[in-house]
């Protein structure tokens, strides 16, 4: 049996951590996910969304290093669950299952991209000097 699922998209909230009874960190979430494919309608791409839990260590590292708006990887399994609602309605929900995370962007960049003012603005890169691939060291093992 296969069951993994590996998603790319920006958090749609803060990440919230909590403790169970016994102690156990779990951190929910929502990520947004841009599809590749545009709409013909609106001329813009289409935007899945998708609830993620994670336990345990990686529940307080999402927690002490992501925020509303990062970009993130997810790695991890589709999990359907069961409850009943304050009504007493059964429900279930489908949910992804954070196994491992990633940063999806750089530090730098997740920070430029939450600033619209000018002065955040990428500056241009410095010229590069002019190489010559004729001067190359003979010693090179390669």
């Amino acid at each position: 049996m296969l069951n993994e699922v590996v998603l790319m998209g920006r958090l749609t909230r803060d990440p919230e951590v909590k403790k169970t009874q016994s102690d156990v960190s779990v951190c929910s979430f929502s990520i947004a996910c841009e599809r590749d494919i545009v709409s013909k309608q609106t001329n813009e791409r289409e935007t899945d969304y998708f609830d993620v839990v994670a336990w345990r260590s990686t529940a307080d590292f999402i927690g002490k290093y992501f925020a509303k708006g990062r970009m993130i990887i997810v790695k991890g399994r589709l999990q359907k669950r069961y409850y009943d609602d304050k009504e007493g309605n059964k429900r279930n929900v489908v949910e992804v299952v954070a196994d491992t995370v990633y940063f999806g962007e750089s530090k730098k960049s997740a920070e430029s991209s939450t600033t619209t003012t000018s002065e955040s603005a990428p500056k241009p890169a410095a010229a590069v000097p002019d190489f010559d691939p004729n001067d190359v060291d003979d010693d090179l093992p390669f």
